[in-house]
């Protein structure tokens, strides 16, 4: 049985700034993709079983970086839609809801085609991409290369956690994390590793 690593993208300009992003598809900035080549030498020695990244192009360019061949885009593994939040910082929602937090008041609705999401509707992805991955497992590793607040919903879900848990793991640009198991358990076997 293989091991599940995620890799969240390399640094874009708004992950700098801290201001939400799911559908704009913003590049790597220079040093996002010096990140997220440096990411190689810890996927090299692994061969992976199925490779997947989210359908935006950060995560497209940090799996090429990184090394990763053969990925297939799923969108299933597209960023929580932030709706009217969309380009939004943390600080300036706090302005006018200062009790406000993601993972328990969501979002509102942005425009057409982006009504937002709920904790639950990304535990529902989540959960299609780990029934896909489990299929994957008994022939090796699997890396999926996405998103900092859908990769924290999938860990939640892996562990048999709500979808909110998200919220307990915080998930740094172009890092790799690795799901394992132990005693027939998920666990939590490396978090936020950088070379």
């Amino acid at each position: 049985m293989g091991d599940l690593l995620l890799v969240r993208h390399g640094e874009t300009e708004w992950s700098v700034s801290g201001r939400h992003t799911s559908w704009t598809d913003l590049p790597l900035t220079q040093h996002g993709e010096e990140q997220a080549k440096s990411l190689a030498p810890l996927l090299s020695a692994r061969t992976f079983a199925l490779t997947l990244t989210s359908p935006l192009h950060r995560a497209i360019r940090t799996a090429e970086l990184a090394g990763l061949t053969g990925a297939v885009p799923d969108p299933d593994l597209h960023e929580w839609d932030y709706g009217g939040y969309e380009g939004i910082t943390t600080v300036d929602i706090h302005r006018a809801r200062p009790d406000w937090d993601l993972w328990t008041h969501g979002v509102p609705p942005g425009p057409d085609g982006h009504p937002g999401e709920s904790p639950e509707e990304i535990g529902l992805r989540a959960d299609r991409v780990l029934a896909r991955v489990d299929t994957a497992l008994p022939d090796g590793d699997v890396v999926l290369v996405a998103h900092g607040h859908f990769l924290r919903v999938l860990t939640a879900r892996r562990l048999g956690l709500p979808p909110a848990e998200g919220r307990l793991f915080q998930l740094a640009t172009a890092t790799v994390s690795r799901l394992s198991t132990e005693h027939g358990r998920p666990v939590i076997a490396e978090w936020n590793t950088r070379p």
